[in-house]
């Protein structure tokens, strides 16, 4: 039973990256290297001092180039891979009580697709705001969902995956409702 509650860490951390890739990794390097969170074997490094100094370096080069129009749309370019990549390793890093094999699996379809999921609605969320000038509220609402969708996924992970479910049906009815109304 345990490692399901580490496999909702893993993946509320992965719907974090599909809002910036870096914040749930130095979120997760910080929670890992206080003792917060122990990884998995082989994944202690996330918590060593080089990986929270690049971490960190990454996330504020990160936040600070989503607020430049024409850089903000060649990261989502790099960033729908990236986070689909880093959501897989963060939930392969919290599962380790089962088969490396099913852990991969697992990573890959629940870490990876949700990553991926969440960073391709907030490139679309995006994609139609920028032409109205909004797109840097756009990015500071997704800094805040990532910073406050990682602090909860490190401490109280079946409410991170709630306000993700909830969210994620709000969006699902309102597109819904629009093409209906259309």
């Amino acid at each position: 039973m345990e490692w399901v509650l580490a496999a909702l860490v893993g993946v509320a951390l992965s719907a974090a990256c599909g809002f910036r890739v870096f914040v749930p990794m130095l979120v997760m390097s910080i929670a890992v290297h206080s003792g917060h969170l122990t990884p998995a074997s082989g994944f202690e490094w996330l918590g060593s001092w080089p990986a929270l100094v690049g971490f960190g370096l990454a996330t504020v080069i990160e936040i600070v180039a989503y607020f430049v129009p024409l850089i903000n749309n060649a990261l989502d370019v790099i960033a729908t891979p990236a986070a689909a990549i880093a959501g897989t390793v963060l939930t392969a890093s919290m599962v380790g009580d089962i088969s490396p094999l099913l852990r991969w699996i697992l990573a890959a379809v629940a870490g990876g697709a949700v990553a991926g999921g969440v960073q391709v609605a907030s490139v679309s969320i995006r994609s139609a705001v920028s032409p109205l000038g909004g797109s840097g509220v756009v990015s500071f609402v997704e800094d805040g969902a990532a910073a406050v969708t990682s602090v909860l996924a490190v401490t109280i992970p079946l409410l991170a995956i709630g306000t993700l479910a909830i969210l994620g049906v709000f969006l699902i009815r309102r597109k819904h409702f629009r093409a209906n109304r259309v």
